[in-house]
């Protein structure tokens, strides 16, 4: 990861060296304007209005996609309709949509909500099916044998063979969320977000606010994907990691 990230910085480096300032400021001087930001109270009003919409984004499409998943395991039928359905409506660019939530839902914080849950339902939701396909049929069998009930063949039986599957659908599922959250406030324009900032510093051609945003965006998604989700996985699935 460290070497990675040297990597990308040199590159950029590089490209300041090569370019006019006002055309791609260097490194140390965007670090200090993104240093400067922090300080103020905007750059905290910036961001909890994005970490505020990818949560309840993010965890919408975690709770349907989980459930739907699992429900799709138990019932064939069911999972062949939504597998179908997911392939098909997946191939959709998330920011696509946002057009239609706009004229239903109009400008506001629902539209992008909406957008988020809708990019990262489809990985949640397709990579549980995926993995309850692999479950070992003896295992059902038993289970039923003892007579469990629909509810306890998933929760006994799915749920703990799709946990790793449930794990990196979610780290999957954030991507999705982390792109189309910025695209959408981007597009949309409302209220205070990292995208809008970004958008804005764009159109005023501040080139460092533009370098600026585009750090803090990479830097948020790294902690959130190899700090938080990455730490969560390995407690939920510590016996792969003895």
């Amino acid at each position: 990861m460290a070497v990675a990230i040297l990597f990308i910085l040199l590159i950029w480096q590089t490209a300041a060296w090569t370019l006019p300032d006002f055309l791609m400021p260097g490194v140390p001087t965007v670090i200090a304007r993104l240093w400067a930001d922090i300080q103020t109270g905007e750059f905290r009003q910036v961001l909890s209005g994005s970490l505020t919409r990818l949560g309840f984004g993010y965890g919408i499409a975690l709770l349907f996609g989980i459930g739907l998943g699992l429900l799709g395991g138990v019932l064939y039928f069911f999972r062949e309709v939504l597998k179908s359905a997911i392939i098909i409506l997946q191939s959709i660019p998330s920011i696509a949509w946002v057009p239609l939530f706009l004229i239903l839902m109009g400008f506001g914080n629902v539209p992008i909500i909406v957008v988020i849950a809708l990019a990262a339902f489809f990985p949640a939701a397709l990579s549980v099916m995926n993995a309850t396909e692999s479950v070992l049929k003896v295992h059902v069998s038993a289970a039923r044998v003892m007579g469990a009930s629909r509810w306890g063949m998933v929760k006994r039986v799915y749920l703990p063979a799709v946990m790793p599957e449930l794990i990196t659908g979610a780290q999957l599922a954030f991507g999705n969320a982390w792109r189309a959250l910025i695209s959408a406030e981007m597009l949309i324009g409302f209220g205070q977000g990292l995208g809008r900032s970004l958008a804005y510093a764009g159109e005023t051609a501040d080139m460092t606010g533009v370098m600026a945003n585009i750090l803090t965006i990479a830097i948020l998604a790294t902690l959130i994907d190899q700090v938080l989700l990455e730490n969560l996985k390995r407690k939920l699935l510590r016996y792969q990691y003895v």
